[in-house]
């Protein structure tokens, strides 16, 4: 933890940020045939050929790039991009009808699903408002707004609390079991609550940080295990827990999986959760201990639990009083765990969780990072960090997770620097 090593592993982040990360997204990803994004690229780091434009490929996109330039990034080019970025989405998912963003559409932006998904939602209001704060733009702000009003008004379950997740087009909840329409998760709530500190903190309104306590209040009281502090992944609509299950939706993501009992738990989810929370209470202005008896557990169950101390890097889930079997390892945990770890650091002053960031660090660097083929991360390795999925892009593996935490590690250790 001493000063040199802090800044050697500063400098190392930082290099790779700059020089081959974000260019290798900024040289790759825009079509300039259509417009938008297409991040679909094989474990050499060329594009696959996949052509289809999902809503979130494209919002994320916009959320790495306004803050990669709002973080003093990319020369410029990243507000090119985002601006870009902006455009597509405005043009061609809004649905002008009901309100609200679609979710999927082909090369031309042609809408292929009308589905309203909330996760996409959260994401628009998250990424549009980081535009806003980065560049100026008010259209940036008034995407935001627009998006905040259509979930306030269509999304929130009044009687129960919280809201519906998986919609029709006219926001009407999907039909019930894989559909999803008779569900609600933790993951997506928390996605909420980093949407609402991003409209607090465009806004200033008393009444979105009212929005947003409450929104904390009901995950930290309905949506954590009582007895471990961990995340439960997934509810019925008043707020039982229930068995986790894929959903019919097209959700761009790796895999299907078989249904997950009560008690699994996600690592990443709930560091993830952890770190988010602390900056939301940063945003409303609250002191720095305020959330850090719910922090301290969900950090203290990852290092426990979540760490390989043997071969580095960090699981994906496990049972809650035990290691997982499944020692396999995919990229997203990886970048919000590195994060997580730097903040319970500076929350708890324990240098065990420096040293965790450290070992998934350089697990990431070693296995991950695939620099040969541009410079990406793989998807998935298996425990001693061997590759299962080596591809490097494609509609829900790409760059905001990987952007975001070297940002984010950037910025915190040379934060730590000027304390050591």
């Amino acid at each position: 933890m001493s000063a040199p090593n802090i800044r050697i592993t500063l400098e190392r982040t930082r290099c790779y940020l700059t020089e081959v990360l974000l260019p290798f997204w900024i040289d790759r990803a825009p079509d300039p045939d259509f417009g938008g994004f297409l991040t679909y690229f094989d474990g050499a780091g060329r594009p696959t050929g996949e052509t289809a434009k999902t809503f979130l490929m494209q919002v994320r996109t916009l959320y790495t790039m306004a803050s990669a330039h709002r973080a003093g990034y990319g020369g410029g080019r990243c507000a090119e991009l985002a601006h870009e970025a902006a455009r597509f989405l405005i043009d061609h998912y809004w649905d002008d009808e009901h309100g609200g963003w679609y979710w999927s559409a082909d090369r031309h932006g042609r809408p292929t699903s009308t589905g309203k998904i909330g996760y996409g939602q959260c994401f628009a209001m998250y990424a549009f408002g980081e535009y806003h704060l980065a560049t100026g733009v008010a259209e940036g702000r008034d995407a935001m707004e627009r998006t905040l009003a259509v979930v306030e008004e269509r999304m929130v379950d009044r009687e129960r609390g919280g809201y519906f997740e998986i919609m029709q087009r006219d926001f009407q909840p999907e039909r019930p079991g894989r559909h999803g329409g008779d569900r609600k998760s933790f993951d997506v709530h928390m996605h909420m609550m980093e949407a609402l500190t991003k409209v607090f903190e465009v806004t200033g309104d008393a009444a979105h940080r009212a929005r947003l306590v409450e929104v904390i209040d009901l995950i930290v009281a309905k949506m954590l295990d009582p007895t471990h502090g961990t995340g439960i992944q997934q509810f019925s609509l008043d707020f039982e827990p229930l068995p986790s299950i894929e959903f019919d939706v097209r959700w761009g993501r790796d895999a299907d999986a078989e249904a997950k009992p009560i008690d699994v738990t996600s690592y990443g989810h709930n560091v993830e959760f952890a770190w988010l929370l602390q900056v939301a209470a940063v945003t409303l202005g609250m002191p720095s201990q305020r959330y850090a008896d719910v922090c301290t557990k969900l950090y203290a169950h990852c290092l426990r639990f979540g760490i390989d101390a043997e071969y580095g890097g960090v699981y994906i889930e496990g049972k809650i009083d035990a290691v997982p079997a499944d020692r396999e390892k995919q990229f997203w945990q990886q970048a919000e765990v590195m994060v997580g770890m730097l903040d319970a650091w500076t929350l708890l002053g324990d240098p065990r969780y420096f040293d965790a960031f450290e070992n998934v660090h350089a697990f990431v660097f070693d296995k991950f990072v695939n620099l040969p083929a541009g410079g990406e991360w793989r998807a998935l390795v298996d425990r001693e960090g061997a590759p299962v999925w080596d591809y490097l892009g494609d509609a829900w593996k790409i760059n905001y997770h990987t952007v975001r935490a070297m940002i984010e590690v950037v910025r915190r250790l040379t934060a730590r620097l000027e304390t050591v």
